[in-house]
């Protein structure tokens, strides 16, 4: 297959190169304050659309997570080999992202994470009215999923943890953030990765599903660091658990998930941006040719 991907035509004297006939278009830069939006149904479906997704992703693995620690109860005298294990509530929490990301990308892209939608902001992608708002509508869809699954299961609810992050016994705080840190460096750089248009381009002959990687890297990162934090990586899902189950511990190490995946964000933003699709030099290209 033949593609025609920055083809660089060279001329005479200047030796200077310019790149056209690309196969694929960069959308334009987000605006960063676009008071528009506030009037259009499209944004506030989209925020509809992030709320339920993350009540969703809440409900079905705080369940999953509890049900496990019910099944393995050693004073139940119950089979500590059974439930889902680790690598189950990995599965749960990416299958989760997988199914809704599927789901609501094409609504509002399907951030489903305040960290996600930060890096998307960073990298102008979203403006800033949509962020806070997906932010918002995120923190609120956590706090109703987690208090659905109270409100089913009260008693086991309170006897397993509500399924809240807390830094485990033995690690320190610093582990704590390192893990939140890279964590959500690898999921917010998936992303990008997974939705970058010159990749699909490059790779169209590759039929790859953008929600299946993102999938994937969450996955991966709770069969890391489920025994260091439980796995935050999304600041909702930290916080909704600690609103509902609203333990002093549960609050004592809130700031991790919430510095940990902003620094993991922002990072993955740079890297991605700057480093891999070269945007700062490509700014500099442009400026010297309009001056």
């Amino acid at each position: 297959m033949t593609k025609d991907v920055e083809v660089a035509e060279h001329h005479g004297g200047g030796g200077g190169a310019e790149y056209s006939a690309k196969d694929y278009h960069d959308p334009p830069p987000a605006p960063l304050f676009d008071a528009d939006e506030l009037t259009k149904w499209s944004f506030y479906r989209a925020l509809i659309a992030e709320f339920v997704a993350t009540l969703l992703f809440l409900y079905v693995t705080v369940l999953t997570v509890i049900g496990y620690k019910s099944q393995t109860d050693p004073t139940l005298n119950t089979d500590q080999c059974g439930g889902v294990g680790i690598l189950g509530i990995a599965w749960a929490f990416g299958g989760m992202i997988f199914i809704l990301v599927y789901c609501t990308a094409g609504i509002s892209g399907g951030h489903i994470n305040p960290a996600v939608t930060f890096g998307l902001f960073l990298a102008r992608k979203v403006s800033l009215i949509r962020a806070l708002g997906y932010m918002i509508a995120q923190c609120l869809g956590a706090i109703c999923g987690v208090g659905l699954v109270k409100a089913f299961q009260s008693s086991y609810y309170n006897r397993y943890g509500g399924g809240a992050n807390e830094l485990a016994d033995g690690y320190n705080k610093g582990t704590g953030l390192g893990a939140e840190i890279i964590g959500t460096f690898v999921l917010v750089y998936t992303v990008f990765s997974a939705t970058d248009p010159k990749r699909s381009a490059r790779d169209s002959h590759v039929p790859v599903l953008a929600p299946l990687p993102i999938g994937f890297a969450v996955f991966m990162v709770h069969l890391a660091t489920i025994p260091i934090t439980g796995t935050g990586i999304n600041p909702a899902r930290s916080f909704g658990a600690a609103v509902i189950y609203n333990k002093d511990k549960a609050w004592d190490d809130q700031w991790i998930f919430w510095v940990g995946p902003f620094i993991g964000a922002f990072a993955a933003a740079v890297y991605h941006q700057f480093v891999l699709r070269a945007a700062a030099i490509k700014a500099l290209g442009s400026f010297r040719s309009n001056a």
